[in-house]
């Protein structure tokens, strides 16, 4: 009996794949393959923004703050939003528009308290990245790749 049972299990699951694949309920490969970033150059610098596809945006999490005024005369934004290039040199991801991204170099950074503050950057008002600043990074500069 068990015997019957089996054989006619294994049967009935070698027809259901052939008539799934008969009928074209496999999933097919796709022949165009967009890609998750599309880059441009920045005009006067040697610096690309970063056009990221909404789906790409939300598998990196992509998350904003607000570049803040600091004391005497300072701007202040998460830790989280920095970059610190191999040179030294402090950057941020700043958010322009849509799902669009560039690196803005800031100076004299001082840390505090999970907080950068600096004399020169993006402007107060500024939505700059906090969560997915490596990512981005490692997009610009083809790591990974």
């Amino acid at each position: 009996m068990l015997r019957k049972l089996g054989y006619g299990l294994l049967a009935a699951i070698a027809l259901s794949l052939i008539f799934a694949q008969a009928s074209g309920t496999e999933p097919e490969e796709s022949s165009s393959h967009e890609e998750p970033a599309t880059y441009a150059p920045v005009e006067g610098s040697d610096l690309l923004r970063i056009t990221l596809t909404e789906s790409a945006a939300k598998r990196l999490d992509i998350q904003t703050a607000i570049v803040g005024t600091g004391a005497e005369g300072t701007s202040v934004v998460p830790s989280a939003a920095l970059i610190i290039t191999p040179d030294g040199k402090h950057w941020v991801y700043t958010n322009p528009e849509g799902l669009a991204f560039q690196r803005h170099e800031i100076t004299d950074v001082v840390e505090v308290d999970h907080q950068a503050f600096f004399i020169e950057g993006p402007p107060a008002g500024t939505a700059v990245v906090v969560t997915g600043v490596p990512e981005l990074y490692g997009a610009e500069f083809g790591i990974g790749k």
